[in-house]
C-alpha cells in the first residue's frame, strides 16, 4: 500500500475545515460546497448500532446531489422559524487514510459535535461517531464524493436540523 501524500493529507484537513466552518456557522451554501457535483455524491447520517444490524435505516439519507440541494432548500427555507435553534461545535480527528481503487481517497475521522440550544445557553455533547468519506482531490481543493456520519449514540437529546 502506497503512503499518502502531506499535500494530499493537507487538502483533505482543509476540506474538514470548510466542511466545520460551514455547518457552526449555519452556511447551508457552503456545506453544499464540500461535495462534489457529480450526480452520485452522497451524506448519510445513521448510528452505529444500525451498521452493526446491517439494517438500512438513517437519520438523514441524502444519497444523490439533489437530495443534497434538497436538504439546503428545507434547512434555509421551509424550516425556518419552526424550531429552537442551537449553535454547533464540530471536532474532527482524521483516523486513517488510504487511497481508493476508484481514483479517490477513503478517510475515516472521528467526530464529537457539541450543541448549545438558545434557551439554556448550556453546551451538551450532541453526537459522537464516525465519519466514513470518499474524497476526491483534484487541482488544490478536495470535495466529499461521500460522507458518511455513524453516530455512536442512537438516541439524540433533541431535533437534528443541521447535518452533523
Amino acid at each position: 500500500m502506497t503512503a499518502v501524500s502531506n499535500e494530499v493529507l493537507a487538502k483533505i484537513d482543509q476540506l474538514h475545515g470548510r466542511y466545520i466552518v460551514a455547518l457552526d456557522s449555519k452556511d447551508m451554501g457552503a456545506w453544499l460546497n464540500t461535495f462534489s457535483t457529480d450526480a452520485n455524491a452522497s451524506y448519510i447520517c445513521t448510528t452505529a448500532e444500525n451498521v452493526e444490524a446491517k439494517h438500512a435505516l438513517a437519520m438523514i439519507l441524502d444519497d444523490c446531489h439533489a437530495r443534497l440541494r434538497d436538504r439546503v432548500s428545507f434547512v434555509t427555507k421551509v424550516w425556518v422559524g419552526t424550531y429552537s435553534d442551537y449553535r454547533t461545535r464540530h471536532l474532527i480527528v482524521r483516523t486513517g487514510c488510504r487511497a481508493a481503487e476508484d481514483g479517490l481517497f477513503a478517510v475515516e475521522s472521528n467526530f464529537c459535535v457539541y450543541y448549545t440550544p438558545s434557551d439554556t445557553g448550556r453546551a451538551e455533547i450532541f453526537a459522537t461517531g464516525v465519519y466514513l468519506d470518499r474524497v476526491k482531490v483534484n487541482g488544490e481543493a478536495a470535495c466529499f464524493q461521500s460522507r458518511k456520519a455513524v453516530m455512536d449514540n442512537s438516541v439524540l437529546e433533541r431535533y437534528m436540523v443541521f447535518p452533523l
